[in-house]
């Protein structure tokens, strides 16, 4: 009972962590209505993240030889799990080590502008995530885990004011997600979703609820997928001079069954166009074969690409 109520004390922690978050950021002044000085001249107000990032990208948008970012690129040479998920190895989990490389490769392109009016981009995108055994020599290295992503959605620009924040982007969106083994291994689902994408000066956040497509009984290889993952994620992210500072949180909404995952993570500026990496993960469904086994992770790396 106990381990239960510190699980349950965690996920509240980091709900109340993020609500602080959320009011220190939100309260650096009204977007809707800007503060006026003792003069009388409005200040300047502080640069859209969000606005930001959408004019980098459309600045190298007809260069054929630039791969525009979806989610963050990075390596994390060095992580640490202390709940290593053996059980689905069966006896060849008992040689898994709880160092492992992780990495993440995410890139989109847009393939129609502007299908509604001036407004409403299609973009397909993909993403590929990977946990290398690479220490693990007596182990032939072998890479543990590696899951594809491929998604398709129609994101349209909007500047709607939303208790204080501004919505920026709103997006809709398909996605299927598997790792590409053979059974007892595989492990895959299909879901559509909404994204909400608001910001505050160099504050963003990101609503993403989704549904799954339900399969076939005999063809679901996760059927309880959703109690672990639950029907969306929030994301949050602070940049200051070029230092981010983001929280992922997920959870099921289930009173008496708490599951969910937090990522906590932190880059910072190395070179011009590297940033130093760090990340936290803790919860369910880090990967897809971890889905119902509760991770403990913590990495270091470089990051090429950011969220903001």
């Amino acid at each position: 009972m106990s381990s239960a109520l510190g699980r349950k004390a965690h996920h509240w922690s980091i709900a109340s962590a993020a609500a602080v978050l959320l009011l220190i950021c939100g309260g650096r002044g009204s977007a809707a209505e800007p503060a006026t000085s003792l003069t009388g001249a409005t200040p300047p107000q502080e640069a859209s993240a969000i606005e930001d990032r959408l004019r980098s990208e459309r600045a190298t948008r007809e260069n054929s030889f630039v791969l525009t970012p979806h989610r963050p690129n990075y390596i994390l040479p060095v992580t640490y799990n202390t709940s290593v998920n053996r059980a689905p190895y069966g006896a060849e989990g008992e040689q898994l080590q709880p160092v492992e490389v992780k990495f993440q490769i995410s890139f989109k392109v847009d393939v129609a502008e502007d299908l509604f009016g001036k407004n409403g981009d299609l973009y397909i995108a993909y993403t590929q995530l990977s946990m290398w055994q690479a220490y693990n020599s007596d182990y032939s290295s072998p890479f543990r885990e590696t899951n594809y992503e491929p998604e398709a959605f129609l994101a349209f620009d909007t500047d709607v004011p939303v208790f204080g924040l501004r919505n920026r982007i709103l997006s809709f969106g398909i996605v299927h997600q598997s790792n590409g083994r053979s059974e007892p291994l595989s492990r895959s689902w299909n879901r559509v979703y909404a994204e909400f994408v608001l910001d505050r000066g160099r504050f963003a956040l990101s609503l993403k609820p989704w549904y799954r497509f339900r399969e076939p009984a005999a063809e679901d290889d996760n059927p309880d997928i959703g109690r672990y993952l639950g029907p969306g994620e929030i994301r949050m992210f602070y940049e200051w001079k070029k230092y981010v500072v983001g929280l992922m949180v997920r959870n099921n909404f289930r009173l008496h069954d708490q599951k969910g995952a937090e990522q906590l993570e932190f880059s910072f500026p190395l070179t011009r166009r590297i940033k130093g990496y760090f990340q936290y993960f803790y919860g369910y469904g880090e990967t897809l074969i971890d889905y119902n086994a509760r991770t403990n992770r913590v990495g270091i790396g470089i990051l090429l690409t950011d969220w903001l």
